[in-house]
């Protein structure tokens, strides 16, 4: 299997960080654990901000990259409107064609999403010096690492 380059590599995990993590849940999200739901929401938003506040930091922007920071760090917050998964009683209630095509079409908005948070990683990273690079390629390595041992699923 190839490597793929670590800007990919820090889009996917800034990716994971802003829209991923903050995926709607399907419908009944109004019960009991509605408020949970809503804190952890809050709880990941406040982490992924001081994520990106450290990262700004580290890497010792100067003026001329300000706004280059400015635009990637807005394309990484979670868009106002994301796909909702499925329900899951809905989806048992679908013959198995019709839930392959709902779940391609809900993985297809992801990934225009992921598109997104790809594209805008590449722009900023273009920007950054040599030494800013290593410490960007550095610091979201280890939050892909963490975010990849967080979402292991068995097989």
């Amino acid at each position: 299997m190839k490597w793929i380059r670590t800007p990919l590599i820090a889009a996917a995990l800034l990716a994971g960080l802003s829209s991923l993590s903050f995926a709607q849940m399907g419908p009944g999200t109004g019960g009991p654990g509605h408020e949970h739901t809503g804190k952890m929401h809050e709880r990941m938003a406040q982490r992924h901000t001081q994520h990106l506040a450290e990262l700004k930091t580290q890497l010792k922007l100067d003026a001329t990259q300000e706004s280059a920071w400015t635009t990637f760090s807005q394309s990484m917050q979670p868009p106002s409107t994301l796909p909702v998964r499925p329900d899951l009683a809905a989806m048992e209630k679908l013959s198995t064609p019709d839930r392959l095509d709902l779940m391609q079409k809900h993985r297809a908005q992801m990934d225009g999403h992921m598109q997104k948070h790809v594209d805008a990683t590449k722009t900023f990273y273009a920007v950054l010096n040599t030494e800013q690079k290593k410490v960007f390629d550095t610091e979201t390595a280890k939050f892909m690492a963490r975010g990849h041992k967080e979402h292991r699923h068995p097989h």
